[in-house]
């Protein structure tokens, strides 16, 4: 019998059941906005990647809180993307230090355009450098295009334990709305869920040739709280160099 495929009237009360878990789970420690991850995978890609994050003004966090992200990743043929990363952390409590190391695995689990959406799932698992802290992270990615118009969700659910935490379950979500504009400009709109952070705002993003398979991608977003245990600002920044 041929497989049906995918639609979305099937697929709703699946994704409802997924908003509602991570609505009534303990949302995911540190800064929420972040890189929103979509379901590709470019064979024989190889990417170097730097990513930066500044929060600004949250309740009981340190202040001016930023995080940085350097990552070198490759494909594994036409499904698998696998990267490494060191993630620093500053504030005006603390210097700069390496606060951690992570490795990262990417599926794309259905071609483009296969069905109604097209799907992906990423694992992440990361170790703090100086405490007993691990954490491994279990992401489902989905994107669905509308002629120009894009949209990507990214629902994470994170397993924390070790000596130095308390075991535990979170969870986060993060959404973009993107409009490709042209291949070097995409303005779009984000939304984040996690601990203590509802936060909204806008993002440019583009991508810049510079060889035969070597591009330059940029983003950049401006993510404001929209209640009172939110970060009032957060900017976040990322170029990869994919080649």
């Amino acid at each position: 019998m041929t497989p049906q495929p995918l639609r979305f009237s099937r697929c709703l009360p699946l994704l409802t059941l997924l908003c509602v878990s991570i609505s009534n789970y303990s949302m995911a420690d540190g800064s929420v906005v972040d890189k929103i991850y979509h379901p590709y995978v470019d064979a024989l890609e190889q990417e170097l990647e730097f990513r930066a994050i500044h929060q600004d003004d949250q309740p009981e966090a340190e202040d001016n809180l930023q995080l940085y992200r350097f990552g070198y990743g490759r494909a594994f043929g036409d499904s698998w993307f696998g990267e490494v990363y060191l993630i620093g952390e500053k504030s005006d409590d603390t210097g700069f230090k390496l606060e951690a190391y992570e490795l990262e695995a990417k599926w794309q689990i259905t071609e483009q355009g296969e069905y109604w959406a097209d799907w992906g799932l990423l694992m992440e698992l990361e170790k703090e450098s100086h405490e007993n802290i691990w954490e491994f992270s279990t992401g489902i990615l989905i994107e669905k295009e509308w002629g120009q118009w894009s949209g990507t969700a990214n629902l994470v659910v994170t397993q924390e334990w070790g000596s130095d935490i308390k075991d535990e379950i979170e969870s986060s979500a993060g959404l973009q709305m993107r409009y490709r504009l042209s291949r070097w400009l995409e303005p779009a709109l984000e939304f984040y869920t996690g601990q203590d952070t509802r936060a909204i705002g806008p993002a440019l993003m583009g991508n810049i040739k510079t060889g035969i398979r070597k591009r330059l991608h940029w983003e950049t977003g401006l993510i404001f709280g929209i209640d009172e245990d939110s970060p009032n600002m957060t900017l976040r920044a990322l170029i990869e160099y994919e080649f």
